[in-house]
Order: structure tokens, then sequence, then C-alpha cells
């Protein structure tokens, strides 16, 4: 049997980039004292959720998927022998600005990144003033624990992109989220288990908690956590994380089972790609 152990975090911010890097960095140590293999935090990790205005200062959050805070997280993850996937505001050059999720390897290895393909303009979701639609595809990462994929937040309202990581070889995908109450409660308790029954692996989904109100004052939203995971057949690992506390959710998840739903529902075998048109077309 091959059973790794993961973990996802939600938190909320605390107001500066340093104390929640330094906050992050503990929850890395923590789940790794816990016996986690992999860790993913929430989306943005170090920041506000700015994108509930426009406002360019927030540009200055944004650095390289090779830069300082990445380096700081490889070297931790070598020394913690873990697995860490970085949800960052990247800056692939002056003015140009992705929403990014970088994967370290257990050895401190930058693997490589994902770039969030689809770009909410909603209110209080105003991320193209932000972010470039990502360009990277939809890589998968041969880690130390499996091949993982990422996706993020708006991305999970696409089963495209869900089936293009299956198709690629993801065995665990991760979806790290910034979701407000409202249209997206129901959707938050469906999307993921759907995606993950449909494309026969494991999903964690997280999502942050708090309300940024120091930060963006009457604008600013409750986010709902309610993080977990889900198996190949759709069904939660353990339970859902609460809506409002500070946790590192860590679950055991058995890789064999992928094989065993496979083998029951061939959705792969029987995909008809060539009748597919009208989802490719722009």
């Amino acid at each position: 049997m091959t059973t790794i152990r993961a973990a996802i975090t939600q938190t909320t911010w605390t107001g500066d980039k340093e104390s929640m890097i330094a906050k992050h960095e503990q929850f890395a140590r923590d789940a790794a004292a816990d016996g986690a293999q992999i860790i993913c935090f929430q989306e943005l990790f170090y920041g506000p959720y700015f994108g509930i205005i426009e406002d360019a200062k927030y540009y200055d959050y944004a650095e390289p998927a090779d830069g300082p805070i990445v380096q700081r997280f490889a070297k931790l993850a070598k020394e913690l022998k873990l697995v860490i996937v970085l949800p960052i505001y990247e800056e692939d050059m002056p003015g140009v600005y992705y929403n990014t999720a970088v994967v370290v390897d257990a050895d401190g290895t930058i693997l490589g990144k994902y770039r969030k393909h689809h770009i909410p303009n909603l209110d209080r979701f105003w991320e193209k003033f932000y972010f470039r639609p990502g360009n990277l595809g939809y890589p998968v990462f041969d880690t130390a624990v499996g091949k993982v994929g990422v996706y993020i937040c708006y991305d999970r309202h696409f089963p495209e992109g869900w089936r293009e990581l299956g198709l690629n070889g993801a065995e665990l995908v991760f979806n790290p989220s910034a979701t407000k109450p409202g249209l997206s409660n129901r959707l938050w308790e469906l999307e993921q288990p759907a995606a993950a029954a449909a494309n026969q692996y494991f999903i964690a989904a997280n999502n942050r908690i708090g309300t940024e109100s120091d930060e963006f004052g009457d604008l600013a939203v409750t986010f709902y956590g309610s993080s977990y995971f889900v198996d190949p057949r759709g069904n939660y690992v353990g339970d859902v994380a609460s809506q409002d506390q500070t946790e590192i959710v860590t679950r055991d998840l058995d890789l064999d089972l992928i094989r065993e739903v496979r083998n029951n529902w061939q959705f792969y075998r029987d995909r008809r790609p060539e009748s597919y048109t009208a989802v490719v077309k722009p």
C-alpha cells in the first residue's frame, strides 16, 4: 500500500508579510513533526487577499518564482524533508504578474510552477487588475511523495483543467483558494468532490479564514475556511475543517485507491476526445 500523509492550511491575515511568512514556516514545522510529507499553503499565503480592491500598491507583494520567499522555503523543505506547495504572487518582469504556485521537492529542489489560468473580474474579486492568465499549461510534478498538480481558486469552476491534470498523471491536486460566502458555498461543497470522482485522483482544497477589515475596511469579506480532502470516489477523507479557526488539516491518502477506482470505472478508457469540438473553441 502506498500511503502518504498530506497537509493543507487555513489561517487569517496577520497584517504584515514577515509575520505571515513566519507563521507558515511554523505550519511546515508542525506538519512535518506530525508526519506530513507534503503541505500546501492557502492562496497568496504571505499577504492579504488584495483582489478586494484595485490598488497598485499591492504589486509590491510580487516577487520572482525563484525569489527570496521561495528560496527561504526551499531551504526549509530540505531541512524538514517536506514537499511544499507555495502559492505566491509572481513577478515575471516589472508589470507582468501571475497568481502562481511553486512546487518545492523534499530535497529543496524547485520543481516548477503552475500559473492560475482562469482570472475572475467580479465584485471584490478584481483579479484582472493583478494577474495575467496562466500560460504554462497544467503541469504535474514528480515529487518525493507522488505526482502532484495544482489548480488555484477560480480555476475550480472549469472542468477542463481538472481533466488536463488527470491526463498529465496527477495523483493529488491541490486547490488553494480565497473564497467568500454567497453563491460559492454550495459550489465549494460540490466541485472538488465531483472533480475528484470524474478524474479519479485525490484533491485537497483549502480556503482562507477571517475578515481582513484592517486592510480593506467595510469592503472586507469573511472567508469561511471549510478546507478538506476528497478521495478518487469523491468522498471526504476525514472531517471538513472549521469555518473560522486556524488549522493544519492533515490526512493519510492511500494512492493505491486511484488504480482501484480507475479499474472499476473506466472513464479514461471511455472518453471520446475526437467528439469534443466546442469545448476547445475560443
